[in-house]
């Protein structure tokens, strides 16, 4: 992986977040990359619980104030910075007042997923791109990991699918049982069309189930990883169906070996012949 460059985005990472399948993976397969002589990058929400003192985010000026037009209203985009202590990786946190102020991941007290879930997505995948694009960052993976983060693929190839930073960027999703229960807001569709995506791209969206979100991702990636060992079997089913690379799940003592693998030999493939 030497000088490779992958770009992380993550709905969770630790230690900002607390332990889950997503927030570990989203830390180890960074520092497996790091470690092996890979560039990095990690995006993350600033969710308004992530104590900023004790992690030392700072804002990062020159990447900040752009607006992100989100269902025609103009949503400034801060970019914050902090660094994984011992590790030697930053991490880029999306930050906007209206969406990650709370003091809440995705849920409130009570257990009930924030109405404005699905344009808290669109803002994050929106705000990663232009982000990189600032950056001036050509990734050669980009890997996905979690919901909140699942829009990114279908902006990269509709939205932003003539961007040339991009061209040869493979993206890989991670699929996990960390779902959400019920749908995202029903008027999702309507939100995303506003950004002129094709109504194929999106007719999953009619239904905006975790699953249906999760096939939109996918169908927009080169590469799916199995994140959990227990997959629905709507997404086992549909993952089945797809023409594209595809990594079993793996026990922590085999995922170094097994990802850098499937990075070099089945996603960086079809880049480098």
């Amino acid at each position: 992986m030497k000088d490779k460059r992958i770009l992380y985005v993550s709905s969770e990472v630790i230690p900002y977040l607390p332990e889950t399948e997503i927030s570990s993976m989203s830390f180890e397969a960074p520092r497996m990359v790091n470690n092996n002589g890979g560039q990095i990058r990690i995006f993350m929400p600033r969710y308004g619980n992530i104590n900023e003192r004790r992690h030392q985010l700072h804002e990062v000026i020159r990447l900040s104030g752009m607006n992100m037009v989100i269902n025609d209203l103009d949503m400034p985009l801060i970019i914050k910075v902090a660094s994984i202590p011992k590790e030697r990786m930053q991490v880029y946190f999306i930050d906007n007042e209206d969406y990650f102020k709370r003091k809440a991941t995705y849920a409130d007290e009570d257990g009930n997923y924030f109405p404005d879930n699905d344009e808290r997505a669109i803002f994050f995948a929106k705000g990663v791109i232009e982000t990189v694009k600032k950056l001036n960052w050509a990734p050669d993976i980009i890997h996905v990991h979690g919901w909140l983060a699942s829009f990114l693929p279908l902006y990269l190839r509709n939205y932003y699918g003539n961007e040339p930073l991009f061209e040869n960027s493979k993206i890989v999703t991670s699929v996990y049982n960390q779902g959400f229960s019920n749908t995202l807001n029903l008027g999702v569709s309507n939100k995303i069309r506003y950004d002129a995506i094709d109504d194929e791209a999106i007719k999953e969206l009619d239904d905006p189930t975790y699953e249906n979100v999760m096939k939109v991702a996918l169908n927009n990636s080169d590469a799916v990883i199995i994140g959990s060992k227990d997959v629905s079997d709507e997404l086992v089913k549909f993952i089945g169906g797809l023409d594209k690379p595809v990594l079993p799940y793996q026990e922590m003592e085999d995922m170094e070996r097994e990802y850098l693998n499937f990075y070099k030999s089945k996603v960086l493939e079809e880049v480098e012949k």
